[in-house]
């Protein structure tokens, strides 16, 4: 192959970089680019059919009230980030669900006691399949299911104080 054209490569690899690059950056400072605006195929459709031991849809929609669901991880570093968040969340009345992600019943049992239980009732996908049908990226993940057993809201990521606002205002606590 021609000298000229392996150095060609790595400039147009770096060319095209750039230009991604930029166009980020554009799209975000005219707030088009939402870092966390990972679709979701699950909006507005009914929760999907799991069972885990702890609770299962039927419970979820049996409930006939707005829940929280959050996939969480003892190993996860922005969880930890989190918890004061759902644990604010939870005093102002909103119900979480959370389901332990990947993890270990002692891992889980011993996260939950150093950072506080927020979690009306909790359950364990220890090997990650009912997030897998749910389209977990990674935890923190967390899911507003409505009365009728329909998800209607996803964030990516550790909730945030403005998130969890936002998030008890769909709900209609405040």
């Amino acid at each position: 192959m021609n000298r000229r054209l392996l150095l060609a490569i790595p400039f147009g690899v770096a060319a095209v970089g750039g230009v991604g690059f930029y166009s980020i950056l554009r799209a975000m400072q005219s707030g088009q680019f939402d870092p966390r605006g990972v679709p979701s195929q699950l909006i507005d459709k009914p929760l999907p059919e799991f069972v885990l031991p702890g609770f299962g849809r039927a419970e979820v929609v049996a409930r006939k009230a707005p829940v929280v669901i959050n996939f969480f991880a003892s190993w996860c570093v922005p969880c930890i980030e989190e918890a004061p968040v759902l644990a604010a969340l939870q005093k102002s009345g909103v119900p979480i669900w959370g389901i332990a992600y990947k993890d270990k019943q002692a891992a889980t049992d011993l996260f939950l006691k150093r950072r506080g239980n927020p979690y009306a009732q909790l359950a364990r996908d220890e090997d990650g399949r009912v997030g897998i049908e749910w389209g977990v990226t990674g935890v923190p993940e967390t899911y507003l299911i409505d009365a009728q057993g329909i998800v209607r809201w996803r964030f990516t990521g550790p909730l945030s104080n403005n998130a969890a606002r936002g998030l008890s205002q769909m709900m209609g606590r405040t």
